[in-house]
């Protein structure tokens, strides 16, 4: 049964990893992450091919081994903070909606004092 939901969370992640390649505003690396996490706990042939993939091996490799994230990483996910961050000014009509604001910064400021590490 944890096999089967670890497995199915693993998919699921890769999934919406995939769809953060055309969508600005949804994460893959993080989504990357998560999934290879799953498949590791399922399916190790799964995790292998991850670890193995040329664009998103190296970013779990490095943040599995040092926690790190890329300085291009970094500048990618804080400019997409930054722009959720306008569109939730400009186009919240209730103050309560800007609480993804507030998340925006939080998450800004965790990557931002993340190690570096690669290109």
């Amino acid at each position: 049964m944890r096999r089967t939901l670890y497995l199915s969370g693993g998919f699921i992640a890769l999934a919406l990893g995939a769809v953060g390649i055309f969508l600005p505003l949804l994460p893959t690396v993080p989504f990357m992450i998560l999934a290879a996490f799953c498949f590791a706990r399922s399916s190790p042939a799964l995790e292998a091919r991850l670890l193995d993939h040329r664009h998103f091996g190296p970013h779990i490799r490095r943040w599995r081994e040092q926690g790190a994230i890329s300085r291009r990483g970094k500048r990618a996910a804080l400019l997409a903070f930054g722009f959720s961050a306008m569109l939730a000014v400009l186009l919240a009509p209730f103050p309560w909606m800007l609480i993804p604001l507030a998340a925006a910064l939080i998450g800004g400021t965790w990557i931002w004092g993340r190690p570096e590490g690669g290109a």
